[in-house]
């Protein structure tokens, strides 16, 4: 059988968004892989595979088999990872769940949101490509924008200061308790709960 037997299946994919490599490890941009390294770590997983152009590892979470996922490819083609995995699991774009970094939310706010357009993220906007649907469950969180006159792209590849570590530290939770809630509940009632 091509796609191995039933107990292989996944149900949900989640995926965070960021850049690999030491030089991005704890910038705005990797709040998606900060994320998601949090939830395996939890599990007591390492997300130590490589296939999909993503570093990777099956886990348990929320009742549900879940394919844990962060690409590999730097942000913006994030998409070519989420449609890898998405078509060999026959997993549908509701179903993958995607986490990432927001500069129009205040820094630690959490926004889930059960589909929406890509608000100018390129990893977003390259996932919306490759699924070829904007249909799909997210969490933003929150990183602030850059004050009159930054650099939009400064910003994101910066490192948050020490206070807003904190405040990002505590939203990261959130978002894994934010993501269980939207596997075992649905979005709506994550909305009700994060928003």
């Amino acid at each position: 059988m091509l796609f191995g037997t039933k107990s292989a299946a996944v149900d949900w994919l989640v995926v965070g968004l960021g850049n690999p490599g030491q030089k991005y490890e704890h910038t705005r941009h990797n709040m998606g892989f900060l994320t998601v390294d949090l939830m395996a770590e939890k599990q007591g997983v390492k997300l130590n595979k490589v296939k999909f152009k993503s570093a990777y590892n099956i886990m348990n979470f929320a009742g549900c088999k879940c394919l844990v996922m962060k690409p590999q490819t730097y942000m913006n083609l994030s998409g070519e990872a989420v449609r890898e995995a998405a078509q060999f699991y026959k997993i549908p774009p509701q179903r993958v769940l995607v986490i990432y970094d927001d500069v129009s939310l205040p820094v630690g706010k959490l926004r889930v949101r059960p589909s929406g357009s890509a608000g100018g993220h390129n990893g977003i906007k390259n996932i919306i490509a490759h699924l070829g649907t904007q249909e799909f469950p997210r969490i933003k969180i929150g990183t602030g924008a850059p004050g009159e006159g930054g650099d939009m792209i400064d910003w994101v590849i910066g490192v948050p200061s020490q206070a807003e570590r904190k405040i990002l530290v505590e939203s990261f939770e959130r978002a894994v308790e934010a993501a269980e809630c939207i596997i075992s509940d649905g979005c709506q009632k994550a909305m009700n709960r994060f928003n």
